[in-house]
């Protein structure tokens, strides 16, 4: 609106238009967006596909019913794992912001992004040392023999040993003493409370796994990206060929028949019903905020619907595909060692350090089998790292865009991973690996379930369903109709069927913490260690009524007023939505000269225009 005087002064000049203000200087970098849309879907397949693919899936799989497994495993995925990766991707890429400023949309529920934070944290702290020991034993692999396989010359009264009493459980195998003695030193420690010394070759082999990583993320998705390129579609290469060479093998076909095999009363066991919902939320990486930070860099029209399905998807085909390519060759081992499989197979680092290596050093050229498993394994490691530092740095970033300098992120990405490797070295010890399985159990246990249900019920009940569908709808706006069409689906299972079947996920969570203890093999730990593994959990999901709390005491009024101002999308986060809105806002400075004449008289002034 403009007022203009009837006799203006001829040197007055009411509003001086079309001024642009130029940018302060020293503001902030803009945010950066993906080279193109193949980037950010081998960033978020690398992601998801991840070492539970290749060590934990095979196991679940045979141990709950063989193929009968893969029914419950697809009714997971079309009700708990798609609708909240969607819910995931849609939030990032519509706010265009990391985990924790993406709650601009409820101030209520700021807590969750702490909490994604916190577990990602967790996560990338003991994750990278699974890629430290895959450095290790990728050094190793270069010698001939193989330093776990029989042939070696300080194995050979093991291996005669566990020949001349097949089937006795006392006698371990020369890679299980590889793995115990020279890597882990697990044999000098006692237990939790006994951590030891560090081991020196894999504190050089962690500092190294940092460095890789501070290199690759520190120009962000614009280097990341670049990366990904190999590193996620490497491990489909060595997958299909492990296939084709473990179909040659004697055996193998005992292998896959004892993966596959069918046991249809397992259908009615409350706990295959629980691992599969489990294997579908943590494969596909829901909760750690590493999917809604990648999806915050894509453009604002960018089809989410169709990278849902292609990732999530796509990252379960990678499982069972991987399963044959683990028990081929696992089922040549038991052939050779004349051994039922199920005596062989195992799940875990047990799987990828013990059981794995031992198998390929029995195959013809062994030494180039174990470079091309470890290298596949680095690279499958790799991706989850990225994805989870980006959600760590992205929500740091975002929270302080001064760190978007070029310089100050550097200084910030250093010190993060250097903190992380300090952090890393008791994971390390001679007792490390009994301090790495209790950060594996519990970070990601009722904490992250919880996080990931009230990010589902916030967004259903707080923000609104409707609003979040219309939201995607205006994101896909110029999409195939089919997309359009499967936002109903999806609000269906927002609403109702995706929080029951996260509760029935926390109930069998908090069931088997109840009824059963964690051990490392023999060792059982104790209460204390329980104890501090459950504070780990609770420390996380604290974090939602926590900041609840600090975002009610911000508003004013009644408690129902303050509630209500909490669940509000904040001004600015519409204009974080990614859209372009540079043509509907114009920053103008003008002046208004006054005059004598101005303070006289009516107001506004006789004759007066109004436009």
């Amino acid at each position: 609106m403009i007022l203009e005087a009837n006799h203006p002064p001829p040197s007055a000049s009411p509003i001086q238009s079309q001024t642009v203000v130029p940018p302060p200087p020293g503001s902030t970098q803009p945010r950066e967006t993906w080279g193109g849309k193949y980037e950010f879907l081998l960033s978020c397949l690398g992601y998801c596909v991840g070492l539970g693919n290749v060590w934990r899936f095979p196991y679940l799989c045979y141990r709950n019913g063989g193929g009968v497994f893969l029914i419950p495993y697809a009714i997971m995925l079309l009700f708990t794992g798609l609708p909240l990766f969607l819910m995931e991707l849609s939030l990032g890429q519509y706010g265009a912001a990391g985990p924790i400023s993406v709650w601009k949309c409820c101030p209520l529920l700021k807590g969750i992004g702490i909490g994604m934070l916190l577990v990602s944290s967790l996560v990338s702290l003991y994750y990278n040392v699974i890629i430290a020991w895959t450095f290790y034993y990728l050094g190793m692999s270069f010698q001939s023999p193989l330093p776990w396989s029989c042939e070696a010359q300080q194995n050979a009264h093991l291996c005669q040993a566990q020949n001349a009493s097949l089937g006795n459980a006392s006698r371990i195998s020369a890679s299980e003493a590889f793995w115990n003695e020279q890597v882990l030193g697990v044999v000098h420690s006692s237990g939790l409370g006994d951590p030891g010394a560090v081991r020196w070759p894999l504190a050089l082999c962690l500092l190294l796994a940092w460095l890789v990583i501070f290199l690759c993320i520190l120009r962000g998705i614009h280097s990341s990206g670049k990366v990904v390129y190999f590193t996620a579609t490497f491990p489909y290469l060595v997958i299909v060929v492990l296939i084709i060479r473990g179909a040659t093998l004697e055996g193998s076909i005992d292998g896959v028949r004892f993966y596959l095999s069918t046991d249809w009363s397992r259908l009615h066991s409350a706990q295959v019903w629980n691992d599969a919902a489990s294997q579908i939320f943590y494969s596909l990486g829901i909760g750690f905020g590493g999917l809604l930070s990648m999806a915050s860099y894509n453009k604002f029209d960018n089809n989410v619907i169709r990278d849902t399905l292609v990732i999530a998807i796509g990252n379960c085909c990678t499982s069972f595909f991987a399963g044959f390519a683990i028990f081929s060759i696992l089922g040549h081992m038991a052939w050779r060692k004349k051994v039922p499989v199920g005596e062989v197979a195992d799940t875990g680092p047990g799987l990828a350090f013990v059981a794995y290596p031992e198998a390929l050093a029995l195959l013809p050229g062994s030494t180039f089998w174990s470079v091309l498993f470890f290298l596949m394994l680095f690279t499958l490691g790799i991706d989850t790292l990225f994805g989870n530092m980006e959600g760590i740095t992205t929500a740091v970033i975002d929270e302080f865009p001064s760190l978007r300098d070029f310089k100050r992120k550097a200084l910030f990405l250093g010190g993060l991973c250097f903190t992380f490797y300090l952090l890393g070295l008791l994971l390390i010890t001679e007792g490390g690996i009994y301090w790495f399985t209790l950060l594996d159990a519990y970070s990601t246990s009722f904490g992250l379930i919880i996080i990931v249900l009230f990010m589902c019920l916030g967004v259903a009940f707080f923000y609104g369903v409707n609003q979040f569908c219309q939201d995607i709808v205006d994101m896909i706006c110029l999409c195939p109709p089919w997309c359009s069409k499967l936002v109903l689906y999806f609000k269906a299972c927002w609403v109702a069927v995706t929080p029951g079947l996260l509760l029935f996920i926390l109930f069998y969570i908090f069931l088997d913490l109840s009824s059963t203890t964690l051990h490392y093999g023999p060792y059982q730990y104790p209460r204390w260690g329980e104890a501090l593994g459950v504070c780990l959990g609770v420390v996380t999901c604290i974090q939602i009524p926590l900041w609840a709390g600090v975002a009610l005491c911000k508003e004013s009024g009644t408690l129902a007023d303050r509630f209500r101002k909490a669940i509000r999308p904040l001004n600015s986060w519409r204009t974080t939505s990614g859209r372009d809105l540079s043509h509907h806002v114009i920053d103008v400075p003008y002046t208004v000269n006054l005059t004598d004449h101005d303070f006289t008289g009516a107001w506004p002034p006789q004759g007066s225009s109004e436009a």
